[in-house]
């Protein structure tokens, strides 16, 4: 009985020690998967990688974070512009070539991933990386990727933040991508992306923040994303968008900016707009006619409000003077007449926010009255 209890204590120790060894050390398919990873890419100046040695990756490996519970590679987060003390002597931002290995897919577990700011990484996103099924965070601003965004990236359905900004992406924004129903942020700023934008927008109902500028996306803008309740900043500046602006973005519960300066949108902006929780909006740089709705109020409350480089006519509505705060205001290179209205916000602007109209006179312009 002795011997079996001995026995029976000692296959105990034994499995609880090879439990421990699981618990404490990456597997050697995660340390298989980030070396890979890292042969793909050459860091010539920082030496970040010098700290991938030994076999725990979960152990000071610089950029990456391990699930504490099941120690599986659950972060990797590697940015060119920090101010961590490794950047210390050096410049505070740094440049990496190559490419990303789709040998990261092989990381089941990864939550985030970012590789962000180094310039020089190229190639395309790896196709492989919707099929991470726990992936909330997907950060690859500021490289030269190019080629499509996965076609099928609306399988990434945990993803919060989708930032793929200042690359040379191409290709329309995939129909999948408003399967995304936790996505927060998403930012596709600086690429060649082209197409329209989805029609059925609204589907992202979590999304706070939605930047698309300096494409060339095209058509028109959806009226759907006016039902994406928690959008508080939407720019779709420098593209090619057409049309009109559909009245009930101005209908938006927290909706605070909107850029839609440089395309080619046209007709009346809707007096929706000028009474909204829109603090900062910019409508310059298009082909809007017509006069200046005059339905300002106490509730309109501008840091920017800026409409040059327009087509509009007729005076400048006296009930801006109504506004509770404007802090600057752009009306220049338009068609505008009559007396520059006085007081509050007229009396702190500048000639420039009135200059290359038709007929504008009065204070703070030369011309007068």
């Amino acid at each position: 009985m002795a011997m079996a209890t001995f026995l029976y204590i000692t296959l105990i120790t034994v499995l609880l020690a090879a439990c421990s060894t699981v618990v404490t050390s990456c597997p050697p398919s995660d340390r298989a998967a980030l070396l890979a990873f890292k042969a793909d890419l050459h860091d010539q100046y920082l030496g970040i990688f010098k700290s991938w040695t030994g076999l725990d990756c979960c152990n000071k490996w610089y950029g990456v974070s391990c699930d504490p519970e099941i120690h599986r590679v659950a972060d990797i987060n590697l940015r060119g512009e920090s101010e961590e003390p490794m950047f210390g002597k050096r410049p505070r931002s740094g440049y990496m070539s190559g490419t990303i290995s789709p040998a990261i897919c092989k990381l089941e577990r990864l939550s985030s991933l970012t590789i962000a700011d180094w310039k020089g990484i190229t190639g395309e996103i790896p196709r492989c990386i919707t099929s991470l099924p726990f992936l909330r965070i997907l950060d690859l601003i500021g490289n030269k990727l190019s080629g499509d965004l996965p076609a099928d990236i609306g399988r990434l359905h945990r993803l919060t933040v989708l930032n793929v900004a200042d690359n040379q992406l191409s290709g329309e924004i995939p129909r999948s991508l408003t399967n995304l129903s936790s996505l927060m942020h998403l930012d596709l700023r600086n690429n060649r992306i082209s197409g329209p934008l989805p029609t059925d927008f609204h589907r992202l109902t979590m999304l706070s923040r939605a930047l698309f500028s300096s494409n060339s996306i095209s058509g028109l803008i959806p009226s759907s994303i006016s039902r994406i309740y928690r959008l508080a900043d939407l720019d779709l500046s420098q593209n090619q968008l057409s049309g009109p602006i559909p009245a009930s973005l101005g209908n938006m519960a927290v909706l605070a900016t909107l850029n839609l300066d440089a395309n080619r949108l046209s007709g009346i902006i809707p007096a929706s707009l000028f009474n909204s929780g829109i603090s900062n909006l910019n409508l310059s740089k298009n082909s809007f006619s017509g006069y200046l709705p005059n339905v300002f109020s106490s509730r309109s409350y501008f840091t920017v409000l800026d409409l040059s480089y327009n087509n509009f006519r007729g005076p400048i509505p006296k009930s801006l003077s109504s506004a509770s705060y404007i802090g600057h205001l752009d009306l220049s290179h338009n068609h505008l007449c009559g007396r520059i209205p006085v007081g509050n916000p007229f009396d702190h602007l500048e000639a420039s926010s009135f200059i290359f109209n038709d007929c504008l006179c009065g204070k703070p312009l030369t011309r007068t009255c």
